[in-house]
């Protein structure tokens, strides 16, 4: 699947007229629990010809497409994306940081590694996943019988907002990393271990009674973390010129110095 997944960006490519920096696995693929008929979530970071940015009306800087073949795609322009890396976004933060790269080209995304540390903000990623978690929670864990899947879209969130209060850093992507190492009390960790036996294994969960241990555990912390996040100090946002400069390096790394120039010249 994998080749077909670089095939589906290279007619990408060809078809927008775009080039493709940076493609990768965001799903249940990249979390560490994938069953057999899970989807392939693809998400990636494009960038146009100069041309394409020299207008003054906006234009659509996302694509969006599901394939037959259980692939979904999903792609942010370069600006988009840098405006919500300047925010410290979550998930662009976490596809920099995904174990399954599909494409990168140019130095794009290790610059945005590199200076991933200078913008991440957790106060910002501490509310991003708290709302996750608090609304998945509200959503899909309060009957008596619920989806036994839906339990991860609340955990691994949860998870993250520990990871990130104790390190003060940006959480991993995989699942695994975080419920090793966040994870202490024994009934909790076997509970969940069950659910991730089950998930990778393939079984198709049907609504079962609720998981009252778990409940418990993640509406204890829902409530801590509503908490703690209003007491932490909001930090300043760093410099936007650094980003700026990236934009125009990408450009001309990813379509060449003379073409751009010659385009430049034009208006």
């Amino acid at each position: 699947m994998t080749n077909e997944i670089k095939k589906e960006l290279l007619r990408i490519e060809l078809q927008c007229d775009i080039k493709i920096l940076y493609a990768v696995e965001s799903g249940s693929r990249a979390w560490g629990f994938a069953s057999s008929d899970s989807d392939w979530d693809v998400r990636y970071i494009y960038i146009h010809k100069l041309d394409w940015y020299l207008k003054i009306d906006d234009k659509k800087d996302s694509q969006e497409e599901i394939l037959l073949n259980d692939i979904d795609l999903a792609g942010w322009e370069l600006k988009k994306a840098l405006r919500l890396f300047r925010k410290s976004n979550p998930p662009i933060l976490e596809w920099l940081r995904s174990p399954i790269v599909y494409l990168q080209q140019f130095s794009t995304a290790d610059k945005l590694r590199e200076l991933a540390k200078e913008f991440f903000n957790p106060k910002s990623c501490l509310h991003h996943y708290l709302h996750t978690a608090e609304g998945n929670f509200r959503k899909y864990l309060q009957k008596d019988s619920v989806s036994m899947k839906k339990y991860f879209y609340v955990l691994r969130p949860i998870l993250a907002c520990d990871w990130i209060m104790q390190t003060n850093t940006m959480a991993p992507m995989e699942f695994g990393k975080l419920f090793n190492s966040q994870v202490t009390d024994k009934d909790v960790m076997r509970e969940i271990q069950n659910l991730l036996n089950r998930k990778i294994a393939g079984e198709e969960f049907n609504e079962e009674p609720k998981i009252q241990i778990l409940n418990n555990f993640l509406e204890q912390k829902i409530k801590f973390y509503n908490h703690y996040v209003n007491s932490i100090k909001q930090t300043d946002q760093p410099d936007t010129a650094i980003l700026d400069e990236l934009f125009k390096n990408t450009i001309f790394e990813a379509w060449g110095k003379k073409e751009t120039a010659k385009k430049n010249k034009t208006y």
